[in-house]
């Protein structure tokens, strides 16, 4: 089989997860900064076999889209545009930071630990890809 990979698209950076090549489990892999995302792709991708890439969509409260939605839909059409037979799913992220941030206060995390943005977006990344593994069992 094939990995999974998750995008937590932020304007300042990038949170990563996948999935082992089974698609059992999601694990975070890193967090790059954004405009180091695309190069990042193309090496990762050129090593391992990924046959679909999730990003998560931001949505406020009322389902619509936010001021950061249209960064997210332009760097998925960029991923298809390089990657043609690549598929890539939006999904909806809302509440993942916040869940990320409960997840790592609840496994123990130290104070300054939690402080750190690129773990928080690598967490976010690994929740969008378990929900999105989840959503694929219904």
């Amino acid at each position: 089989m094939t990995r999974l990979l998750a995008l937590d698209y932020g304007t300042k950076r990038v949170g990563i997860a996948v999935t082992d090549e089974l698609q059992l489990i999601a694990s975070g892999l890193c967090t790059v900064r954004t405009h180091d995302c695309m190069d990042f792709l193309i090496e990762y991708l050129s090593k391992e076999s990924v046959s679909t890439i999730v990003m998560g969509i931001p949505k406020n409260l009322r389902n619509q889209n936010t001021d950061a939605t249209p960064y997210v839909k332009g760097f998925a059409k960029q991923i298809r545009k390089q990657f043609p037979e690549m598929k890539v799913e939006l999904i909806d992220e809302r509440f993942t930071s916040k869940i990320a941030f409960q997840s790592m206060i609840d496994g123990g995390l130290k104070k300054k630990a939690r402080q750190d943005k690129t773990l928080i977006d690598e967490v976010s990344a690994t929740l969008i890809l378990q929900s999105y593994m989840e959503q694929q069992k219904i």
